[in-house]
């Protein structure tokens, strides 16, 4: 039986929850681009906004995205897949960490199901962080995080267990 956890991914990850301002400077700039790219998003029906961004392995190119919600909500685009999506349009499938903003009271959004499947599916075999804050509607894109701000540091294998993949 030990042989069929053998494909398991294993996260490299500990799971933490790390003050904004500890945080290098390439992950801020991530979080701040994932809050900025959150004002933008289209959420008539649920008022609720995401913002995500992926920063690309070999160039270090970040690319934004937001939600997009649809009456339909089926063809609604969640804020990651849209970052990865653009990100795979422009030649780019491997990415060094990720980010995502949204706000609801006294706990972290992470991202949904497929989404979650969606960047596994970018990840291979190597784990991808995932930084993840409260955005805050009356702060400034400018200065959208304060130092003291929790931000969870997990990733990918941490938050995606026993994905499915064929390789």
């Amino acid at each position: 039986m030990a042989h069929l956890l053998k494909g398991l991914a294993q996260p490299e990850i500990t799971e933490s929850v790390v003050p904004y301002g500890k945080l290098d400077a390439t992950v801020q700039e991530l979080l701040s681009a994932a809050y900025v790219v959150r004002q933008r998003a289209y959420a008539p029906y649920s008022n609720f906004k995401v913002g995500s961004a992926f920063r690309t392995k070999i160039s270090n190119q970040i690319f934004t995205g937001c939600n997009v919600e649809n009456a339909a909500f089926t063809p609604t685009a969640c804020a990651e897949r849209t970052a990865l999506t653009k990100a795979i349009s422009e030649g780019y499938q491997q990415f060094s960490t990720g980010a995502v903003v949204a706000y609801k009271p006294e706990v972290f959004i992470s991202p949904c199901g497929v989404c979650r499947q969606f960047i596994r599916e970018f990840a291979g075999n190597t784990d991808i962080p995932i930084y993840i804050a409260q955005a805050l509607d009356e702060r400034s894109p400018e200065e959208p995080f304060n130092s003291d701000d929790p931000v969870l540091c997990t990733s990918i294998f941490n938050l995606l267990p026993k994905s499915f993949h064929t390789y």
